[in-house]
Protein backbone atom coordinates (compact mmCIF):
# COMPACT_ATOMS: atom_id res chain seq x y z
CA UNK A 1 0.00 0.00 0.00
CA UNK A 2 3.02 2.40 0.58
CA UNK A 3 4.16 1.89 -3.14
CA UNK A 4 0.81 4.24 -4.51
CA UNK A 5 2.20 5.94 -7.81
CA UNK A 6 -0.46 7.90 -7.81
CA UNK A 7 -2.37 10.96 -5.17
CA UNK A 8 -5.56 8.72 -6.84
CA UNK A 9 -3.93 5.84 -5.44
CA UNK A 10 -4.02 6.89 -2.39
CA UNK A 11 -7.55 8.33 -2.11
CA UNK A 12 -10.85 7.68 -2.83
CA UNK A 13 -10.05 4.40 -5.38
CA UNK A 14 -7.50 3.11 -2.42
CA UNK A 15 -10.03 3.75 0.36
CA UNK A 16 -12.95 2.21 -2.37
CA UNK A 17 -11.18 -0.74 -2.26
CA UNK A 18 -9.96 -0.75 1.17
CA UNK A 19 -13.19 0.35 3.35
CA UNK A 20 -14.74 -3.39 3.17
CA UNK A 21 -11.91 -4.62 5.06
CA UNK A 22 -11.56 -1.70 7.16
CA UNK A 23 -15.05 -1.97 8.38
CA UNK A 24 -14.62 -5.62 8.75
CA UNK A 25 -11.67 -5.84 10.68
CA UNK A 26 -13.75 -3.45 13.27
CA UNK A 27 -16.48 -5.26 13.63
CA UNK A 28 -14.52 -8.28 14.52
CA UNK A 29 -12.32 -6.83 16.80
CA UNK A 30 -15.23 -6.50 18.25
CA UNK A 31 -16.37 -10.25 18.52
CA UNK A 32 -12.31 -10.45 19.54
CA UNK A 33 -12.45 -8.80 22.41
CA UNK A 34 -15.76 -10.31 23.70
CA UNK A 35 -14.05 -13.79 24.21
CA UNK A 36 -12.00 -12.53 27.47
CA UNK A 37 -14.22 -10.93 28.79
CA UNK A 38 -17.24 -13.92 28.43
CA UNK A 39 -14.74 -16.28 29.23
CA UNK A 40 -13.66 -14.15 32.55
CA UNK A 41 -17.25 -14.90 34.25
CA UNK A 42 -17.58 -18.25 33.28
CA UNK A 43 -14.29 -19.79 33.71
CA UNK A 44 -12.72 -20.28 37.24
CA UNK A 45 -9.55 -18.61 38.04
CA UNK A 46 -7.16 -21.47 37.45
CA UNK A 47 -9.06 -22.50 34.31
CA UNK A 48 -8.86 -19.55 33.02
CA UNK A 49 -5.20 -18.87 33.26
CA UNK A 50 -5.05 -22.36 31.51
CA UNK A 51 -7.10 -20.84 28.32
CA UNK A 52 -4.29 -18.05 28.32
CA UNK A 53 -1.18 -20.27 28.50
CA UNK A 54 -2.66 -22.33 25.75
CA UNK A 55 -3.53 -19.58 23.26
CA UNK A 56 0.00 -18.08 24.34
CA UNK A 57 1.67 -21.40 22.92
CA UNK A 58 -0.79 -20.70 19.66
CA UNK A 59 -0.81 -17.79 18.81
CA UNK A 60 3.74 -17.77 18.94
CA UNK A 61 4.20 -20.40 16.69
CA UNK A 62 1.18 -18.51 14.47
CA UNK A 63 3.31 -15.49 13.99
CA UNK A 64 6.79 -17.12 14.00
CA UNK A 65 6.10 -20.22 11.64
CA UNK A 66 5.49 -18.38 8.81
CA UNK A 67 8.54 -16.72 8.11
CA UNK A 68 6.62 -14.40 5.71
CA UNK A 69 5.64 -16.53 3.07
CA UNK A 70 2.30 -15.68 3.71
CA UNK A 71 3.12 -11.66 3.71
CA UNK A 72 4.86 -11.93 0.93
CA UNK A 73 1.79 -12.61 -1.50
CA UNK A 74 1.18 -8.71 -1.01
CA UNK A 75 4.22 -8.34 -3.10
CA UNK A 76 4.57 -11.02 -5.27
CA UNK A 77 0.79 -11.99 -6.44
CA UNK A 78 -0.34 -8.30 -8.09
CA UNK A 79 2.78 -8.94 -10.16
CA UNK A 80 2.17 -12.36 -11.52
CA UNK A 81 0.83 -13.27 -14.28
CA UNK A 82 0.21 -17.17 -13.26
CA UNK A 83 -0.81 -16.25 -9.51
CA UNK A 84 -1.12 -20.27 -8.95
CA UNK A 85 2.23 -21.18 -7.96
CA UNK A 86 2.27 -18.83 -5.53
CA UNK A 87 -0.63 -19.83 -3.67
CA UNK A 88 -0.30 -22.77 -3.95
CA UNK A 89 3.45 -23.37 -2.46
CA UNK A 90 2.35 -20.70 -0.07
CA UNK A 91 -0.34 -23.10 1.10
CA UNK A 92 1.65 -26.19 0.85
CA UNK A 93 4.32 -23.99 3.09
CA UNK A 94 2.21 -23.10 5.62
CA UNK A 95 0.82 -26.91 6.23
CA UNK A 96 3.86 -27.83 6.62
CA UNK A 97 4.49 -25.02 8.96
CA UNK A 98 1.78 -26.12 10.80
CA UNK A 99 2.64 -29.63 11.15
CA UNK A 100 6.13 -28.59 12.70
CA UNK A 101 4.09 -26.55 15.16
CA UNK A 102 1.66 -30.07 15.59
CA UNK A 103 4.44 -31.97 16.21
CA UNK A 104 5.91 -29.48 18.71
CA UNK A 105 3.19 -29.01 20.47
CA UNK A 106 2.43 -32.72 21.04
CA UNK A 107 5.84 -33.62 21.82
CA UNK A 108 6.78 -30.39 24.58
CA UNK A 109 3.62 -29.25 26.10
CA UNK A 110 4.77 -31.91 28.71
CA UNK A 111 7.44 -29.89 29.65
CA UNK A 112 5.89 -26.32 29.07
CA UNK A 113 3.77 -27.76 31.38
CA UNK A 114 6.10 -28.55 33.80
CA UNK A 115 8.24 -25.09 33.58
CA UNK A 116 4.13 -23.38 34.17
CA UNK A 117 3.98 -25.56 37.00
CA UNK A 118 0.34 -26.51 35.57
CA UNK A 119 0.12 -29.91 34.79
CA UNK A 120 -3.46 -30.01 33.93
CA UNK A 121 -1.66 -28.24 30.21
CA UNK A 122 -0.43 -31.73 29.29
CA UNK A 123 -4.58 -32.85 29.11
CA UNK A 124 -5.19 -30.34 25.93
CA UNK A 125 -1.84 -32.00 24.31
CA UNK A 126 -4.17 -33.09 21.23
CA UNK A 127 -6.90 -30.31 20.81
CA UNK A 128 -4.19 -28.27 20.82
CA UNK A 129 -1.58 -29.75 18.35
CA UNK A 130 -4.71 -30.23 15.90
CA UNK A 131 -5.72 -26.33 16.25
CA UNK A 132 -2.10 -25.07 16.21
CA UNK A 133 -1.57 -26.95 12.79
CA UNK A 134 -5.34 -26.36 11.03
CA UNK A 135 -4.96 -22.81 12.25
CA UNK A 136 -0.88 -22.63 10.58
CA UNK A 137 -2.64 -24.00 7.42
CA UNK A 138 -5.45 -21.48 7.33
CA UNK A 139 -2.79 -18.70 7.60
CA UNK A 140 -3.24 -17.30 3.48
CA UNK A 141 -6.86 -17.30 3.52
CA UNK A 142 -7.68 -13.76 4.03
CA UNK A 143 -4.24 -12.68 2.75
CA UNK A 144 -4.63 -14.50 -0.50
CA UNK A 145 -8.03 -12.73 -1.62
CA UNK A 146 -6.57 -9.08 -0.34
CA UNK A 147 -4.01 -9.93 -2.27
CA UNK A 148 -5.78 -10.88 -5.43
CA UNK A 149 -7.58 -7.66 -5.54
CA UNK A 150 -10.63 -9.56 -3.93
CA UNK A 151 -11.17 -7.12 -1.05
CA UNK A 152 -15.10 -7.69 -0.39
CA UNK A 153 -14.45 -11.51 -0.37
CA UNK A 154 -11.85 -10.80 1.95
CA UNK A 155 -13.61 -8.98 4.33
CA UNK A 156 -16.65 -11.63 4.12
CA UNK A 157 -14.09 -14.49 4.93
CA UNK A 158 -12.93 -12.45 8.35
CA UNK A 159 -16.13 -11.54 9.36
CA UNK A 160 -17.69 -15.40 8.93
CA UNK A 161 -14.43 -16.17 10.29
CA UNK A 162 -13.85 -14.41 13.11
CA UNK A 163 -17.64 -15.14 13.81
CA UNK A 164 -17.81 -18.87 14.09
CA UNK A 165 -15.00 -18.63 15.92
CA UNK A 166 -15.75 -16.38 18.50
CA UNK A 167 -19.45 -18.82 18.61
CA UNK A 168 -17.19 -21.94 19.17
CA UNK A 169 -15.14 -20.21 21.94
CA UNK A 170 -18.05 -18.76 23.94
CA UNK A 171 -21.24 -20.68 23.48
CA UNK A 172 -19.95 -24.09 24.70
CA UNK A 173 -18.40 -22.13 28.24
CA UNK A 174 -22.11 -20.79 28.08
CA UNK A 175 -23.73 -24.13 27.88
CA UNK A 176 -21.20 -25.55 30.91
CA UNK A 177 -18.56 -27.19 28.68
CA UNK A 178 -15.30 -27.69 30.10
CA UNK A 179 -12.46 -25.75 28.77
CA UNK A 180 -11.33 -28.97 27.02
CA UNK A 181 -14.39 -29.29 25.62
CA UNK A 182 -13.80 -25.40 24.22
CA UNK A 183 -10.95 -27.04 22.37
CA UNK A 184 -11.80 -29.39 20.67
CA UNK A 185 -14.59 -27.13 19.47
CA UNK A 186 -12.14 -24.39 17.67
CA UNK A 187 -9.68 -27.33 16.58
CA UNK A 188 -12.99 -28.54 14.66
CA UNK A 189 -13.66 -24.91 13.61
CA UNK A 190 -9.93 -24.47 12.57
CA UNK A 191 -10.06 -28.04 10.51
CA UNK A 192 -13.07 -26.18 8.66
CA UNK A 193 -11.07 -23.15 8.13
CA UNK A 194 -8.06 -25.13 6.88
CA UNK A 195 -10.47 -27.07 3.88
CA UNK A 196 -11.97 -23.43 3.55
CA UNK A 197 -8.48 -21.75 2.52
CA UNK A 198 -7.63 -24.58 -0.37
CA UNK A 199 -11.16 -24.28 -2.17
CA UNK A 200 -11.06 -20.26 -1.43
CA UNK A 201 -7.63 -19.18 -2.25
CA UNK A 202 -7.10 -21.42 -5.41
CA UNK A 203 -10.21 -20.67 -7.07
CA UNK A 204 -9.98 -18.69 -10.50
CA UNK A 205 -6.54 -19.08 -10.76
CA UNK A 206 -4.05 -21.32 -13.33
CA UNK A 207 -0.55 -22.74 -13.57
CA UNK A 208 1.04 -25.14 -12.01
CA UNK A 209 0.74 -25.58 -8.49
CA UNK A 210 4.64 -25.31 -7.33
CA UNK A 211 7.14 -23.89 -9.17
CA UNK A 212 10.72 -24.32 -7.49
CA UNK A 213 12.22 -21.25 -8.97
CA UNK A 214 9.48 -18.97 -8.09
CA UNK A 215 9.34 -20.52 -4.63
CA UNK A 216 13.05 -19.68 -4.22
CA UNK A 217 12.35 -16.10 -5.20
CA UNK A 218 9.41 -15.96 -3.00
CA UNK A 219 11.64 -17.41 0.31
CA UNK A 220 14.38 -14.81 -0.24
CA UNK A 221 12.39 -11.90 -0.30
CA UNK A 222 10.19 -12.97 2.74
CA UNK A 223 13.52 -14.45 4.89
CA UNK A 224 14.09 -10.91 6.31
CA UNK A 225 10.68 -10.51 7.41
CA UNK A 226 10.77 -13.90 8.80
CA UNK A 227 13.80 -13.34 10.69
CA UNK A 228 12.14 -9.94 12.43
CA UNK A 229 9.99 -11.88 13.52
CA UNK A 230 11.63 -14.71 15.06
CA UNK A 231 13.32 -12.30 17.51
CA UNK A 232 9.74 -9.95 17.24
CA UNK A 233 7.55 -11.82 18.71
CA UNK A 234 9.38 -14.53 21.47
CA UNK A 235 10.79 -10.93 22.92
CA UNK A 236 7.61 -9.69 22.86
CA UNK A 237 6.08 -12.69 25.15
CA UNK A 238 8.98 -13.42 27.42
CA UNK A 239 7.41 -11.75 30.34
CA UNK A 240 4.32 -14.09 29.81
CA UNK A 241 6.35 -16.72 29.62
CA UNK A 242 8.66 -16.04 32.37
CA UNK A 243 5.54 -15.29 34.35
CA UNK A 244 3.71 -18.09 33.59
CA UNK A 245 6.27 -20.12 34.65
CA UNK A 246 6.61 -18.42 37.70
CA UNK A 247 3.57 -18.58 39.26
CA UNK A 248 0.16 -20.56 39.68
CA UNK A 249 -2.47 -20.56 36.75
CA UNK A 250 -4.97 -18.43 39.10
CA UNK A 251 -2.09 -15.90 39.16
CA UNK A 252 -1.43 -15.87 35.76
CA UNK A 253 -4.76 -14.91 34.98
CA UNK A 254 -4.91 -11.93 36.59
CA UNK A 255 -0.99 -10.98 35.33
CA UNK A 256 -2.74 -11.73 31.10
CA UNK A 257 -6.30 -9.37 32.40
CA UNK A 258 -3.41 -6.84 33.72
CA UNK A 259 -1.62 -6.69 30.13
CA UNK A 260 -4.99 -6.40 28.26
CA UNK A 261 -4.80 -4.31 25.68
CA UNK A 262 -8.22 -2.93 23.71
CA UNK A 263 -7.62 -2.85 19.94
CA UNK A 264 -7.92 1.31 19.94
CA UNK A 265 -4.32 1.50 19.12
CA UNK A 266 -3.89 -0.96 16.36
CA UNK A 267 -7.39 0.71 14.87
CA UNK A 268 -5.90 4.44 14.45
CA UNK A 269 -2.58 3.71 14.05
CA UNK A 270 -2.03 1.30 11.12
CA UNK A 271 -4.23 3.66 9.04
CA UNK A 272 -2.57 6.80 10.24
CA UNK A 273 1.29 4.93 9.90
CA UNK A 274 0.26 3.48 6.52
CA UNK A 275 -1.10 6.77 4.60
CA UNK A 276 2.03 8.50 6.20
CA UNK A 277 4.25 6.42 4.34
CA UNK A 278 2.09 6.99 1.29
CA UNK A 279 2.35 11.16 2.06
CA UNK A 280 6.28 10.01 2.60
CA UNK A 281 6.55 9.11 -0.98
CA UNK A 282 4.54 11.13 -2.89
CA UNK A 283 6.88 13.91 -1.49
CA UNK A 284 10.09 12.32 -1.98
CA UNK A 285 8.72 11.30 -5.50
CA UNK A 286 8.20 15.35 -6.02
CA UNK A 287 11.30 16.31 -5.13
CA UNK A 288 9.77 18.12 -1.37
CA UNK A 289 11.29 15.70 1.43
CA UNK A 290 11.78 18.63 3.25
CA UNK A 291 7.75 18.37 3.95
CA UNK A 292 8.15 14.96 5.30
CA UNK A 293 8.95 16.23 8.98
CA UNK A 294 5.50 18.39 8.62
CA UNK A 295 3.79 15.41 7.51
CA UNK A 296 5.25 13.21 10.97
CA UNK A 297 4.70 15.60 13.57
CA UNK A 298 0.97 16.07 12.41
CA UNK A 299 -0.01 12.83 12.04
CA UNK A 300 1.92 12.15 15.51
CA UNK A 301 0.13 15.25 16.62
CA UNK A 302 -3.27 13.85 15.86
CA UNK A 303 -2.46 10.77 17.54
CA UNK A 304 -1.73 12.48 20.79
CA UNK A 305 -4.97 13.79 20.98
CA UNK A 306 -6.50 10.59 21.19
CA UNK A 307 -3.54 8.31 22.78
CA UNK A 308 -2.95 10.35 25.49
CA UNK A 309 -6.37 10.95 26.84
CA UNK A 310 -7.24 7.47 26.22
CA UNK A 311 -4.13 6.57 28.16
CA UNK A 312 -4.37 8.71 30.93
CA UNK A 313 -8.15 7.55 31.26
CA UNK A 314 -7.16 3.82 31.64
CA UNK A 315 -4.52 4.64 34.05
CA UNK A 316 -7.34 6.76 36.18
CA UNK A 317 -10.21 4.90 35.84
CA UNK A 318 -7.88 1.26 36.07
CA UNK A 319 -10.29 -0.28 39.16
CA UNK A 320 -13.80 0.84 37.61
CA UNK A 321 -12.08 -0.60 34.08
CA UNK A 322 -11.18 -3.82 35.09
CA UNK A 323 -13.99 -4.28 37.69
CA UNK A 324 -16.57 -3.29 34.82
CA UNK A 325 -15.17 -5.77 32.44
CA UNK A 326 -13.67 -8.47 34.00
CA UNK A 327 -15.20 -8.57 37.79
CA UNK A 328 -13.98 -7.93 40.76
CA UNK A 329 -12.05 -10.82 41.43
CA UNK A 330 -9.36 -9.40 39.28
CA UNK A 331 -9.26 -6.05 40.85
CA UNK A 332 -5.61 -7.40 42.08
CA UNK A 333 -4.54 -7.02 38.39
CA UNK A 334 -4.87 -3.05 38.67
CA UNK A 335 -0.82 -2.35 39.24
CA UNK A 336 0.47 -4.43 36.15
CA UNK A 337 -2.71 -2.68 33.81
CA UNK A 338 -1.46 0.55 34.55
CA UNK A 339 2.05 0.04 33.77
CA UNK A 340 0.72 -1.89 30.47
CA UNK A 341 -1.43 1.66 29.74
CA UNK A 342 2.56 2.99 28.49
CA UNK A 343 1.88 1.00 25.77
CA UNK A 344 -0.48 3.18 24.43
CA UNK A 345 1.66 6.35 25.36
CA UNK A 346 4.77 4.75 22.95
CA UNK A 347 1.96 4.60 19.93
CA UNK A 348 1.55 8.40 19.41
CA UNK A 349 4.78 8.67 17.23
CA UNK A 350 4.70 6.35 14.03
CA UNK A 351 8.39 6.05 13.50
CA UNK A 352 8.28 2.22 12.05
CA UNK A 353 6.20 3.43 8.98
CA UNK A 354 8.23 6.29 8.18
CA UNK A 355 11.31 3.94 8.51
CA UNK A 356 9.92 1.63 5.90
CA UNK A 357 8.92 4.38 3.84
CA UNK A 358 12.64 5.52 3.62
CA UNK A 359 13.91 2.03 3.18
CA UNK A 360 15.41 1.72 6.67
CA UNK A 361 14.45 -1.30 7.91
CA UNK A 362 17.77 -2.84 8.99
CA UNK A 363 17.30 0.07 11.73
CA UNK A 364 13.74 -1.48 12.74
CA UNK A 365 15.32 -5.14 12.51
CA UNK A 366 18.18 -3.96 15.04
CA UNK A 367 15.86 -2.01 17.23
CA UNK A 368 14.07 -5.48 17.55
CA UNK A 369 17.48 -7.31 18.20
CA UNK A 370 18.60 -4.64 21.42
CA UNK A 371 15.01 -5.30 22.62
CA UNK A 372 15.51 -8.91 22.90
CA UNK A 373 18.87 -8.56 24.12
CA UNK A 374 17.42 -6.37 26.84
CA UNK A 375 14.46 -8.03 27.71
CA UNK A 376 15.97 -11.66 28.19
CA UNK A 377 17.82 -11.06 31.54
CA UNK A 378 15.94 -8.30 32.64
CA UNK A 379 12.41 -10.20 32.58
CA UNK A 380 14.22 -13.12 34.52
CA UNK A 381 15.53 -10.75 37.82
CA UNK A 382 11.96 -8.75 37.57
CA UNK A 383 10.22 -11.38 37.74
CA UNK A 384 12.14 -13.34 40.26
CA UNK A 385 12.47 -10.35 42.27
CA UNK A 386 9.20 -8.28 41.78
CA UNK A 387 6.86 -11.44 40.46
CA UNK A 388 4.56 -9.56 38.62
CA UNK A 389 5.06 -6.12 38.38
CA UNK A 390 9.00 -7.55 37.40
CA UNK A 391 7.89 -9.00 34.71
CA UNK A 392 5.71 -5.94 33.28
CA UNK A 393 8.24 -3.73 34.29
CA UNK A 394 10.69 -5.24 31.88
CA UNK A 395 8.28 -5.55 29.34
CA UNK A 396 8.17 -1.49 29.66
CA UNK A 397 11.80 -0.77 29.87
CA UNK A 398 12.27 -2.77 26.56
CA UNK A 399 9.42 -1.06 24.98
CA UNK A 400 11.15 1.91 26.01
CA UNK A 401 14.87 1.45 24.66
CA UNK A 402 13.00 -0.23 21.34
CA UNK A 403 11.03 3.13 20.54
CA UNK A 404 14.22 4.82 21.70
CA UNK A 405 16.05 3.54 19.22
CA UNK A 406 13.76 4.06 16.32
CA UNK A 407 13.32 7.77 17.72
CA UNK A 408 16.92 7.95 16.95
CA UNK A 409 16.83 7.08 13.60
CA UNK A 410 14.15 9.50 12.22
CA UNK A 411 15.97 12.60 12.00
CA UNK A 412 18.10 11.50 9.46
CA UNK A 413 15.15 9.59 7.74
CA UNK A 414 13.75 12.97 7.36
CA UNK A 415 16.62 14.65 6.80
CA UNK A 416 17.67 16.03 3.06
CA UNK A 417 21.00 17.73 1.78
CA UNK A 418 19.58 21.36 2.39
CA UNK A 419 17.31 20.35 5.88
CA UNK A 420 19.64 18.32 8.52
CA UNK A 421 17.49 17.19 11.48
CA UNK A 422 17.40 16.83 15.12
CA UNK A 423 15.12 14.27 17.45
CA UNK A 424 13.83 17.67 18.55
CA UNK A 425 12.80 18.83 15.33
CA UNK A 426 10.19 15.57 14.63
CA UNK A 427 8.49 15.86 18.07
CA UNK A 428 5.45 17.80 17.81
CA UNK A 429 5.98 19.51 21.11
CA UNK A 430 2.88 22.06 21.08
CA UNK A 431 0.51 19.18 20.89
CA UNK A 432 1.99 16.87 23.22
CA UNK A 433 1.58 19.62 25.92
CA UNK A 434 -1.76 20.70 25.27
CA UNK A 435 -2.39 16.97 25.28
CA UNK A 436 -0.99 15.94 28.02
CA UNK A 437 -2.34 18.65 29.81
CA UNK A 438 -5.77 18.35 29.66
CA UNK A 439 -5.55 14.23 30.05
CA UNK A 440 -3.87 14.84 33.33
CA UNK A 441 -6.24 17.43 34.41
CA UNK A 442 -9.09 14.73 33.32
CA UNK A 443 -7.20 11.92 34.62
CA UNK A 444 -7.01 13.91 38.30
CA UNK A 445 -10.48 14.35 38.02
CA UNK A 446 -11.24 10.86 37.98
CA UNK A 447 -9.45 10.17 41.13
CA UNK A 448 -11.60 12.85 43.41
CA UNK A 449 -14.76 11.09 42.00
CA UNK A 450 -13.36 8.02 43.17
CA UNK A 451 -12.96 9.32 46.52
CA UNK A 452 -16.05 11.18 46.99
CA UNK A 453 -18.35 8.14 45.81
CA UNK A 454 -15.93 5.04 47.40
CA UNK A 455 -18.83 4.62 49.73
CA UNK A 456 -21.46 5.17 47.14
CA UNK A 457 -20.21 2.24 45.18
CA UNK A 458 -19.65 0.02 47.44
CA UNK A 459 -23.64 -0.30 47.75
CA UNK A 460 -24.20 -0.77 44.08
CA UNK A 461 -26.32 -3.76 43.73
CA UNK A 462 -24.61 -6.92 42.03
CA UNK A 463 -24.88 -7.51 38.16
CA UNK A 464 -22.73 -6.37 35.07
CA UNK A 465 -25.04 -2.93 34.59
CA UNK A 466 -24.32 -1.65 38.23
CA UNK A 467 -20.56 -2.59 37.95
CA UNK A 468 -20.32 -0.65 34.26
CA UNK A 469 -22.29 2.41 35.87
CA UNK A 470 -18.68 3.70 38.06
CA UNK A 471 -16.90 3.32 34.68
CA UNK A 472 -19.67 5.38 32.93
CA UNK A 473 -19.82 8.07 35.39
CA UNK A 474 -15.71 8.53 35.09
CA UNK A 475 -15.98 8.32 32.00
CA UNK A 476 -18.38 11.02 30.92
CA UNK A 477 -16.99 13.15 33.96
CA UNK A 478 -13.13 12.81 31.75
CA UNK A 479 -14.78 13.71 28.67
CA UNK A 480 -16.17 16.76 29.90
CA UNK A 481 -12.74 17.41 31.86
CA UNK A 482 -10.74 16.45 28.82
CA UNK A 483 -12.82 18.71 26.12
CA UNK A 484 -12.63 21.57 28.41
CA UNK A 485 -9.67 21.98 29.50
CA UNK A 486 -8.24 21.72 25.27
CA UNK A 487 -10.80 24.27 24.66
CA UNK A 488 -9.17 26.24 27.43
CA UNK A 489 -6.27 25.58 25.20
CA UNK A 490 -7.08 26.76 22.52
CA UNK A 491 -7.81 23.30 20.52
CA UNK A 492 -10.98 23.20 18.89
CA UNK A 493 -11.37 19.15 19.26
CA UNK A 494 -13.71 19.24 16.32
CA UNK A 495 -11.30 20.75 14.18
CA UNK A 496 -9.13 17.80 15.39
CA UNK A 497 -11.66 14.99 14.78
CA UNK A 498 -12.09 16.53 11.30
CA UNK A 499 -8.63 16.47 10.84
CA UNK A 500 -8.14 12.55 11.65
CA UNK A 501 -10.99 11.94 9.20
CA UNK A 502 -9.42 14.07 6.37
CA UNK A 503 -6.04 12.12 7.33
CA UNK A 504 -7.67 8.77 6.71
CA UNK A 505 -9.40 10.18 3.58
CA UNK A 506 -6.35 11.67 2.26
Amino acid sequence: MSGSSTPAASGGSFLGRAGPLVLARLFTAGLTLSIPLVLARVLHLDEYGTYYQLFLIATTLYYVLPFGVVQSLYYFLPRAEAKRPYLGQTLLFMSAAGLVGALGVYGLLGYVAGWFSNPALAQYRLPLAAYTAFLLGSFPLEVSLTSQGRTKASAVAYLVSDAVRAGVMVVPPLLGASLHGMMVAVACFAALRYVATWVVSLRGVTGPLVDRKLFREQFVYAAPFGAAMLLAIPQQNAHLYMVAGAVAPAVYALYRVGCFQLPVVDLLYTPTSEVLMVRLGELEREGRLEEGVVAFREAAGKLAYVFLPFAAFLFAAAPEFIGAMFGEKFLPAVPVFRVSVLGVVLSILPMDGTLRARGQTRAIFASYAVKAAVTVPMVWLGVRHLGLMGGIGSWAVAEVVGKGMLLARVPAALSTPRLELRVMDVIPWRELGKASLSAAAAALGVFVLRAMARGAYSHLPAGFVWRVLPLAFAGVLFVMGYLGVLYAAGVRPLSVLAGMRARRAG
